[in-house]
């Protein structure tokens, strides 16, 4: 894996645009912390004194292959760190290898403070296993609707149902399988929730 980009002083940077109107997310691992800037607003946030991370796979509609992490430090707001980037109205930049660099050198300094941050992946337990008995419902009723249009005899209909039966199935499964709650450590990061880097 390719490393996470560096300032002039070597210092690990990554930044990303979260919205086509919005300011640029800039992200920086000083030695005392994760130094973070969107527009004016600014903070440092003391590895030691980060309480939570959590690692996940976000598709929207625009960008099928987009991962986030979100970082709770103990006296500041929530921070979020995303792996595209808005380039314009129709269009978002993939930054896979600076994502996937930057969020591993994060996870071995955060490892070196042998501090208490808890590592999670995926959704949140409830929200995962109500979108489990949904996704299930969905598909046994699309399997129901095939059944029946075979039974009398619509085949186009079948075929256009089976196709999105499969893309919906498909699709869902890769959110449900990268998204299932575990917990990690900072030195074994699950690789379904970061972007996948050709060698």
């Amino acid at each position: 894996m390719n490393g996470p980009d560096r300032d002039d002083d070597g210092n690990p940077t990554y930044e990303f645009k979260a919205s086509l109107v919005g300011a640029m997310c800039q992200f920086k691992l000083m030695l005392d912390g994760l130094h973070w800037q969107v527009g004016r607003r600014t903070g440092n946030a003391r590895y030691d004194r980060l309480r939570a991370v959590r690692l996940s796979y976000r598709p929207v509609t625009m960008q099928s292959y987009r991962f986030v992490t979100e970082i709770w430090p103990a006296d500041q707001p929530k921070i979020q760190i995303v792996s595209v980037s808005w380039r314009s109205m129709v269009s978002q930049q993939r930054l896979d290898a600076a994502y996937a660099g930057f969020i591993t050198e994060l996870h071995r300094r955060l490892a070196a403070t042998g501090g208490r941050t808890q590592f999670s992946i995926g959704l949140p337990v409830v929200t995962y296993w109500v979108g489990i008995v949904v996704f299930s419902g969905v598909l046994l009723a699309t399997a129901a609707l095939v059944l029946r249009a075979v039974q009398v005899a619509q085949w186009s209909a079948s075929a256009v149902i089976v196709i999105f039966f499969g893309v919906f199935a498909y699709q869902l499964g890769q959110y449900f399988y990268r998204n299932r709650p575990q917990r990690y450590r900072p030195d074994d990061i699950p690789a379904q929730v970061l972007p996948k880097i050709e060698t």
